[in-house]
């Protein structure tokens, strides 16, 4: 595919900003996950947030190096269903990365997991039906339906990562969500970096054409 000109980066630059600035809450949706399903006094199944990241972390930057993709992914794919059906995690997840490091070795098994059939059941039973029943579950407050609300409606008629910078300014502002929260940043936490964000997320996507009615650049 050879090396990326400056386009191609610019092109990716919000996409890239919204992946980093998921991490974390992606992170603690699995936690919630567990702490919801499995029982309170069952023990060695929640998982360490600090470690856990840490550990993806240097994989995806081996990952990177190769030449490779998203390395991490297939743990969460395998985390959300194993907590709802209450199973037992450090044996799966020993398991999951044998069944990758074969499914990369041999490539075929990769052929049959991206199937559409296969594929899209995966998604909606592994991923976007497990994530909105701990959406629902954690927006409980008219605050946070607010800014969840916010959120969706942007990235519906604009785009995922527009939504996601303009929900974040417009909540670290207090123009909506929790205000008592925003009065308590600083300066910096509530306008400077939020805005800065926005900015170039916003302009990033003009440049790229993903704004409607923009034509874009790259």
């Amino acid at each position: 595919m050879g090396w990326p000109d400056v386009g191609n980066f610019i092109a990716v630059i919000p996409f890239a900003i919204l992946a980093v600035a998921m991490w974390s809450p992606d992170y603690l949706g699995h936690r919630v996950f567990q702490e919801l399903n499995y029982p309170k006094k069952a023990k060695h199944v929640l998982m360490d947030v600090d470690d856990t990241m840490t550990v993806a972390s240097i994989r995806q930057m081996v990952g990177a190096v190769l030449g490779g993709g998203n390395i991490a992914s297939s743990w969460g794919t395998y985390m959300i269903p194993a907590a709802i059906a209450k199973r037992p995690i450090p044996g799966g997840a020993i398991l999951t990365a044998l069944l990758c490091v074969l499914a990369a070795v041999f490539g075929y098994p990769m052929d049959l997991a991206m199937w559409e059939p296969v594929l899209r059941v995966a998604l909606i039973v592994g991923v976007f039906l497990p994530l909105l029943e701990a959406g629902m579950q954690m927006v409980k407050e008219h605050n946070d339906s607010l800014s969840a609300g916010t959120c969706i409606f942007a990235c519906a008629f604009v785009n995922p990562v527009f939504g996601w910078a303009l929900t974040m300014l417009l909540d670290n502002m207090g123009l909506i969500g929790d205000r008592k929260r925003a009065e308590k940043l600083s300066l910096k936490e509530r306008l400077i970096i939020p805005g800065v964000m926005f900015l170039v997320c916003a302009v990033s996507l003009a440049l790229a054409g993903q704004l409607p009615g923009i034509p874009g650049i790259f």
